[in-house]
């Protein structure tokens, strides 16, 4: 670097740290906000009448929810409760990495887009947002529907974009549950980052040629047309990026990726059939082969950023760096290479070409979990903080403070009590009895309506997730029916005799208290909130789980199922004892991070 850029710089810098004030921003991931007040503009249907409120709702079941990795109606009010907090602490910045939304549909665009509008007006908050594998689901418009909301009596309600699509006896027809492309994503909620604003002082996208030196409003307006941001994904393959940066306040570019990848399934349909596209939840591995424009582009406003002074903040859906803490090996040799969600692990190779490019500081969603991971590539350094879900385990967001050029501060709020969580609970109560009457269903347990909190309501539902879908899915059946009939003692007397665990003044009968079914909730816990999860878990019971990895660490087994309970303990241990994910600081210059 020559003398005169490094003396603008140190001077910029200077004055920035001198003068301005700590730029806070708010992540708020993975909302998957779904509309429960909200109305068709082709349907006089506005839901079901709740008896506890009086005001009718469009809900999904609670059968629905306890099955999938997100819930479809609470979030709606934890959304609002965080909102509001954001609103308290008096920041006036929000970047929503992706998942805005629950697939996109124009009810739902039209119900956010009214919240934001309202919090813009009421509070000054800007909103920045980008684009998830929920929102599109795929690059063009196309026909959908659920099968699963709740209708009067109690039973599943279809709502559908065509009759054809339908399968439940009850059903309702509307344009507005088909899954929005990117286009009617642009037209519905371009004032929150897609497009500029007047108080911007910069906004530029991918296909922008002009530099920060030559920027004008009008120039950024032109540029932000739909038809202007496309890009070949494969040849004769013409889909949107809706990627921007964007400079809200001086000194301070926030970048938002579009890392959507749609790939055509076959070279020889027609490029506008929107059922023609692969899905985007494998994230950054298919930008590496399939969007490689991004990758210069990163470089382009790194190196502008050096040059003007600004700090660079990235944001996007998908994770660039592995957030299994070490783990993903020891998960692939116990569960196979399609299982924990596996394949949306990013390859090595994202961290290093991202770092390479100059990104230092990376903010994500798409998993649904708390966690930080950090990679040195060189004498760059990368720092990717996963934002967790509003709609899951544990349910939070971050914020973060730009406290110098090189000194952030990322601090993580978990929603423990939220108003009106519990105003649905009436609806599945009847849902519940309709549910006891087909004798051949597998049914939720009842006690999650028992919930006094929030964070109880999501802990009961990471409970249901588990039982329901993720044991019967992801665990080998022969090990799981061999182990969960074991508790805490029965695991230590698998490698140590009694005696021996009297040498070692390990009481045994404490460790009754627990059983495998609850070491793997536990488990979960931990993928899911990082070291936040040691607030839901007993001190008793971490201590245990540690004495239990390292005798079974030191033990070296001939037989299956020890070595496949060794390899729990193990993830165990790296899911538990990973970088700080709750509260720390990070220091670009000496490229570290410490806890807070």
């Amino acid at each position: 670097m020559n003398k005169g850029i490094f003396s603008f710089l140190l001077i910029t810098f200077s004055l920035f740290s001198a003068q301005q004030k700590p730029t806070q921003i708010a992540f708020l991931s993975d909302v998957h906000f779904q509309d429960l007040y909200g109305s068709f503009s082709d349907h006089d249907f506005k839901g079901i009448i709740n008896p506890k409120t009086g005001k009718p709702t469009i809900l999904r079941t609670m059968d629905s929810q306890l099955y999938s990795t997100r819930i479809f109606n609470e979030n709606y009010f934890a959304f609002l409760k965080a909102l509001d907090d954001i609103a308290a602490k008096g920041i006036k910045i929000v970047a929503m990495p992706g998942d805005f939304s629950d697939d996109g549909q124009a009810y739902n665009l039209r119900g956010l887009h009214k919240i934001l509008d309202q919090y813009h007006t009421k509070y000054g908050i800007d909103f920045y947002i980008t684009t998830g594998n929920h929102d599109p689901v795929g690059p063009f418009r196309q026909d959908a529907g659920k099968d699963d909301f709740l209708g009067e009596d109690g039973s599943p309600l279809g709502i559908y974009s065509q009759e054809k699509l339908g399968k439940t006896k009850h059903k309702i027809i509307t344009k507005d549950i088909a899954e929005s492309g990117y286009l009617e994503i642009l037209e519905e909620l371009k004032s929150f980052g897609f497009y500029p604003k007047k108080g911007n002082m910069y906004w530029s996208t991918p296909f922008d040629s002009n530099s920060f030196k030559d920027y004008s409003f009008e120039k950024a307006l032109h540029n932000a047309d739909y038809s202007r941001r496309m890009y070949e994904v494969s040849e004769g393959f013409s889909v949107p990026d809706l990627s921007y940066v964007v400079e809200p306040v001086k000194g301070v570019w926030m970048m938002a990726i579009d890392g959507n990848t749609y790939i055509p399934k076959s070279l020889k349909e027609h490029s506008g059939d929107p059922g023609n596209y692969r899905g985007a939840s494998i994230g950054y591995n298919n930008v590496l082969t399939h969007k490689k424009h991004l990758i210069d582009w990163v470089k382009k406003i790194t190196q502008e950023a050096k040059i003007n002074g600004k700090i660079v903040i990235a944001f996007t859906h998908y994770p660039m760096i592995d957030f299994n803490d070490g783990a993903t090996g020891e998960i692939k040799n116990l569960l196979g290479e399609k299982k924990w969600q596996l394949e949306r692990v990013p390859d090595e190779q994202v961290a290093k070409v991202f770092a390479e490019a100059g990104l230092q500081i990376h903010f994500a969603g798409h998993m649904h979990i708390n966690d930080t991971g950090i990679r040195s590539v060189d004498d760059h350094m990368l720092v990717n903080v996963q934002v967790p879900s509003l709609a899951a385990y544990l349910p939070a967001y971050k914020i973060l403070t730009v406290k110098s050029p090189d000194i952030m501060e990322v601090q993580t709020e978990v929603l423990n009590d939220v108003p009106r969580f519990d105003e649905l609970f009436p609806l599945y109560e009847k849902e519940y009895k309709t549910l006891q009457k087909a004798k051949n269903k597998v049914i939720w347990n009842k006690d999650i309506l028992k919930s006094k909190s929030y964070h109880d309501f999501m802990l009961f539902h990471l409970k249901e997730l588990v039982r329901l879908r993720m044991i019967p899915d992801d665990w080998p059946k022969d090990f799981i029916e061999k182990a969960e009939k074991l508790n805490g003692e029965d695991l230590l007397l698998l490698v140590q005799s009694k005696e021996q665990l009297r040498e070692k003044g390990i009481n045994s009968k404490a460790f009754k208290n627990w059983n495998f079914e609850d070491l793997l909730l536990d488990l979960y816990k931990f993928q899911s909130a990082d070291e936040l999860a040691k607030k839901d878990i007993s001190k008793e019971r971490l201590q245990q789980y540690q004495a239990l990895e390292k005798l079974y660490q030191e033990n070296e087994p001939q037989d299956l199922l020890i070595l496949q309970i060794k390899s729990v303990f193990k993830i165990l241990s790296l899911l538990s004892n990973s970088d700080p994910a709750d509260h720390f600081e990070v220091n670009l210059e000496k490229q570290e991070i410490k806890r807070l």
